[in-house]
């Protein structure tokens, strides 16, 4: 498993800074020797000092975060694209209020107009082995469609859909249909515009979408849209689990 824990891990004190602060190395180290940042309640000077990476350390009295691996579920809301930038629309990213952002991956996007779990985390190994069909660990969605969903597209999904420019059939996917024009949808691949792409191979379409789960972790029903918090060290580990990580 990924989430280790970081106590012994041991950082130079100018790289941890510069980690967890969005200062650069230079700016950093401009502070230690200022006398401006704390180690365990004491005052370090020298940059090249080595400290644990889950050290209390301060800035100016302020309290940094430890050096270890971030988690975070974000409800994602509609017109918000799946990437770190984008030159026309507003991304994701710009949802978090944290340092560093450039160190954060998304472990499985959304198209723009799906709402939803959005994983996001600097851990690029976890993130990986998570979201990969290797792992089998399936990603429920609610599926709101154009047209009315045919009983026998439980068992095509669960066959596997040749879908257009594909040689091979989209991996097991659960169908459970609640209504006539929606369903929920679990399946464990993450291919460019797949649940879309699925229905349209049934002549329907899609007109409303939104992530509910990855494995067995739930969207929080506390966030709102476009709000977002950090995963508990269990749900993180149930993950991994999930994924055959630890």
């Amino acid at each position: 498993m990924t989430n280790n824990p970081a106590s012994d891990k041991t950082l130079r004190l100018d790289k941890y800074v510069a980690s967890v602060t969005d200062f650069s190395r230079s700016d950093v180290k401009k502070l230690i020797k200022a006398g401006d940042i704390e180690v365990d309640g004491q005052v370090v000077i020298n940059p090249a000092t080595l400290v644990s990476s889950d050290a209390q350390l301060a800035l100016d009295g302020q309290p940094l975060r430890a050096a270890t691996p971030r988690y975070f579920m974000l409800h994602k809301p509609a017109g918000f694209v799946s990437a770190t930038r984008d030159k026309w629309h507003p991304t994701v990213m710009e949802l978090l209020h944290e340092d560093n952002l450039e160190r954060l991956h998304i472990a499985g996007r959304l198209d723009a107009d799906t709402t939803g779990l959005l994983l996001i985390t600097d851990d690029g190994q976890w993130a990986h082995q998570v979201m990969s069909p290797k792992s089998r660990c399936y990603k429920r969605y609610h599926v709101t469609t154009e047209a009315d969903i045919p009983a026998a597209a439980v068992e095509r999904f669960a066959r596997g859909l040749f879908l257009d420019e594909e040689k091979r059939r989209t991996l097991p996917a659960r169908l459970e249909i609640l209504s006539p024009r929606q369903a929920w949808l679990e399946i464990c691949e993450g291919k460019f515009h797949q649940v879309k792409r699925m229905f349209s191979a049934l002549d329907n379409k899609v007109v409303a979408l939104h992530r509910q789960a990855v494995g067995e972790l739930e969207l929080d029903e506390t966030l709102a849209e476009g709000e977002y918090r950090a995963l508990t060290a269990d749900e993180v580990t149930m993950l991994a689990r999930e994924a055959g990580n630890d």
